[in-house]
């Protein structure tokens, strides 16, 4: 260019002056500087950069000692062109330049040399002119008192630069990439309180939730801890859409869930919800007594609904709940909680972590304890049915060889001895008061060992997860539910579970092209033994039954063998397709069966033998997905994924041809919209899901025992949605609402007895809707206060759609004082101790057997953490 005109303000004297310059040889433009008062001749002496004299450095002022050094002599100036800019070369003759002191004025960045002169042959000074894009002007000129001053001068902003000092040469890298800049801090603390952002894994690698196309609720540590939320039947409370029948409170020793109206009612097959900890499945399907224990210790979970076959070892047909412990540390840190409340409830649990060899090898040991008084009370006997009391134990190592690896080892240990399942006649006037002649229990114990290895290589991640898991579960209780010796039910379970999962998948960098290859493997043992009935001395007269033993004994193999895959690709930037492919073979054996009925008093008689019984299933499951992102705070997305359960065999059956059943298939349409408003301090979520399903598996009931004989098939068809918002307005304060709608209703399906249709009836477990709400405020002084309301629609608990829970709705509250590392709270549960059904089965004479959420508790909770 012809001229250049490069403007550094700089402060002189006091005058501000705005500094032209220009290649040697052109004419010199004056131009007035901004708010400077009158007018400039034509020939005032404007500076060059080389003659503005910043003030001395230290170094500079030192005793004169630059004077008394040696000055060194550039003869030569050499600038080369690079690929990030321009590179300097000073050469010199007789001796090593000292290195410079470099300044920034405007655009231009100065490095002053000292104790050299420019001695070039034709030139008194060096100047370049556009050597290259970003560089306006390059010029090397001599300075007063024995200095060299190089002035680089940025066409828009100045230019970084690193010094290199040689034997006979001074190397100035410059480079003309724009710095990246460090985003203001807002003096408003407000705005970073408020923003929204939870960070989760559900597709196996860290993004935002705004960012994943699965119907998806997740819970951080806060507000697991704020919801104290301590078990399963917790996590569903606060999810749309998902719903959990424990009964009586935490009760360990049955539970129903369903998601999406898909339920685990059939508790032959596989689970319908995939349950992980810390990447370890755990078993739920042939005993669900292993379900609801203590949650201790919580980093986050993560409720995943619909079909997850293509990015997780356990094939799962309704979805996918992912519970992540908190990890060892490498600093020492304690965490302490004691609740105490109504019915003696009492409940603590803790956790320590450090370090073993700093930076290299940590621990994290957790536990808990919990027991209570039952809420059920025997009137009879003076008694409680439902009493708890037992312990959880976790222990955690965490080895970082290199930055690469990860490699961790657990153990955790549940051991509960319990009452007996609550179960009460349905059309007692008292629901929580009961007479019968025997109490019962229910005794759990679990171990689990797992290892998970992680290595990080820039091109791929791999990732491997063993784990054993053995679970006993032995109960016992009043069949009968009265003052008389008619029947008692039994059981004991023994599970067995080895799974291993191998994962392969790209580097988690954020490239167009992402993915995931993997193959999972489990083998599971399940022995069933004496379950069934004992007759006592009035089932004669009561059931024209005779006093004996009515029970199975058998055993389940089970194989599971599967290869998964899903790859993502971007082929614009706002639009990302994802296509997930699963092959999986299930075969379930049923090593033997043996009913035998022994009168009291005589020889035993088998009424039932099988052995070898094998069903198998082979399946292939697709996942489509289209993602669009509109911009930063939008994004909508669509999928197609292939639902499955295999077919199982039957270790409670009472006939031949009950022995198996078949498998059932699913597909899954869904659309879902991810916003995000104010700044990010308001989330809306909705997504809408349509799912029919054939060969659903339906469970008969004896209609005598109240047990499951024979399971059926049928096609059902599922719509609906989910609705979730999430709102933080003003710090401290936060709004949590879910509603989620499932209309669940069978399409094809008749009684195989009496040959009545139940086309469209309500598939039971199925809740109509589901809603939650939470308002919480934390003030800056340490109050803490939060109300609940939780709820669900019409339910039905059989397919002839006679027994169900209408509308029902609870409310919770809590108030809390934190105080630097401690809090105390008081909290309240079904304040208005509203009575409300979560299972009823079919029992001998026409009666039903019926179970009842907890009833109102209260009480206060302290926790510390150091």
């Amino acid at each position: 260019m012809d001229l250049i005109t490069v403007k550094n303000c700089l402060l002189l004297t006091g005058i501000a002056w705005c500094v032209i310059v220009q290649p040697a040889g052109a004419g010199i433009e004056v131009q007035k500087a901004e708010g400077l008062e009158g007018d400039l001749p034509l020939d005032t002496d404007i500076p060059y950069l080389s003659e503005i004299e910043p003030p001395l450095t230290t170094v500079e002022a030192w005793t004169g000692e630059f004077a008394q050094s040696t000055v060194v002599q550039i003869v030569g100036v050499q600038l080369n062109v690079t690929e990030t800019g321009i590179e300097i070369l000073l050469n010199t003759t007789d001796g090593q330049l000292a290195t410079p002191t470099t300044s920034v004025v405007g655009n231009a960045l100065i490095a002053d040399i000292p104790n050299a002169v420019l001695n070039l042959l034709e030139e008194d000074e060096f100047q370049a002119a556009d050597p290259t894009a970003g560089i306006a002007l390059v010029m090397v000129s001599t300075l007063p008192d024995n200095r060299i001053r190089v002035a680089i001068t940025g066409s828009e902003f100045p230019p970084d630069v690193e010094i290199t000092a040689q034997a006979q040469n001074l190397i100035l890298s410059v480079s003309t990439v724009e710095p990246v800049e460090t985003p203001p801090v807002d003096t408003d603390e407000e705005t970073d309180e408020t923003a929204i952002q939870i960070v989760v894994t559900a597709e196996r690698t860290e993004e935002d939730i705004q960012n994943v196309p699965i119907s998806i609720t997740a819970f951080t540590q806060e507000d697991i801890e704020d919801a104290d939320i301590t078990s399963l039947s917790d996590v569903a409370a606060n999810t749309p859409n998902f719903s959990v029948f424990s009964g009586a409170g935490q009760n360990r020793s049955f539970l129903n869930y369903s998601v999406r109206g898909l339920s685990n009612v059939n508790f032959f097959s596989s689970d319908t919800v995939g349950f992980y900890v810390d990447d370890v499945p755990i078993d739920t399907s042939l005993s669900t007594a292993f379900l609801d224990l203590n949650l201790i210790d919580l980093e986050r979970i993560e409720v995943l609904r619909g079909p997850q076959n293509t990015l997780y070892g356990r094939n799962t047909q309704a979805g996918a709940v992912n519970i992540i412990t908190r990890q060892p540390t490498n600093v020492f840190e304690f965490n302490g909680v004691a609740d105490y409340g109504r019915f003696n409830d009492t409940n603590i649990r803790t956790s320590v972590s450090g370090p073993i060899v700093e930076d290299q090898l940590f621990f994290r040991l957790s536990g808990s304890y919990a027991s209570r008084d039952g809420f059920l009370e025997n009137t009879f006997l003076d008694s409680d049915v439902d009493e708890q009391s037992g312990w959880t134990g976790r222990a955690q190592a965490l080895w970082t060889p290199s930055e690469d690896w990860d490699i961790s080892f657990n153990a955790s240990v549940d051991d509960y001895d319990d009452g007996a399942v609550p179960f009460v006649l349905l059309d007692q006037p008292d629901p929580f008061q009961t007479e019968r002649d025997f109490d019962g229990f229910n005794n759990l114990n679990t171990n689990t060992q797992s290892l998970r290895i992680a290595y990080n290589n820039p091109d791929f991640r791999i990732t491997s997860i063993t784990a054993r898991r053995f679970s006993q579960t032995e109960q016992s209780g009043d069949a009968d539910a009265t003052i008389f010796d008619i029947v008692r039910a039994g059981f004991q379970i023994d599970s067995t579970v080895w799974s291993q999962e191998l994962r392969l998948q790209s580097p988690d960098n954020g490239q167009p092209l992402e993915w995931l290859a993997g193959g999972y493997f489990e083998s599971r043992n399940i022995e069933n033994i004496d379950n069934g009935f004992t007759f006592g001395e009035d089932a004669l007269s009561a059931f024209n039954a005779p006093p004996g033993t009515d029970v199975v004994n058998s055993e389940v193999e089970t194989t599971i063998f599967g290869i998964f895959g899903q790859v993502s690709y971007q082929p614009i930037e706002p639009l990302t397709l994802k296509a997930g492919l699963r092959y999986e073979n299930t075969a379930a054996t049923l090593e033997e069966l043996e009913r035998t009925f022994t009168p009291q008093g005589g020889d035993s008689i088998t009424t039932l033998s099988a052995a070898d019984v094998e069903q198998t299933s082979d399946v292939i499951l697709p996942r489509f997905v289209a993602q669009y992102r509109f911009n930063s705070n939008l994004m909508a997305y669509g999928s197609i994924s292939r639902g499955f359960k295999p077919a199982g065999v039957n270790f409670l059956a009472d006939s031949d041809v009950t022995l198996t059943f078949r498998e059932e298939r699913s597909w899954n349409y869904e659309l879902g919209v991810r916003s995000s408003w104010l700044d990010n301090r308001l989330a809306v979520n909705f997504t809408f899901f349509h799912n029919p399903v054939n060969d659903f598996q339906v469970v008969f009931f004896d209609q005598f025992s109240g047990l499951p004989r024979e399971i059926g098939n049928a096609d059902v068809s599922i719509t609906g949605f989910e609705l979730e918002t999430r709102a933080t307005p003003l710090e401290g304060l936060d709004f949590i609402a879910g509603f989620g709608l499932a209309d669940a209703r069978f399409t094809d399906f008749s009684d195989s007895v009496s040959g009545e249709s139940f086309d469209g009836n309500r598939v039971p477990y199925a809740p109509e809707f589901t809603y939650n709400v939470a308002v919480q405020y934390r003030s800056p002084i340490g109050l803490l206060g939060r109300l609940e309301l939780q709820g669900m629609g019409t339910t039905f608990f059989d397919e002839s759609n006679t027994q169900k829970q209408d509308p029902f709705a609870i409310f919770n509250s809590r108030l809390g004082y934190e105080f630097e590392n401690y809090g105390i709270y008081l909290f309240a549960n079904n304040i208005f101790d509203n009575e409300y059904l979560t299972n009823v089965f079919p029992f001998a004479g026409g009666t039903s057997l019926a179970l009842f959420g907890a009833p109102a508790t209260y009480g206060i909770q302290f926790r510390a953490r150091f």
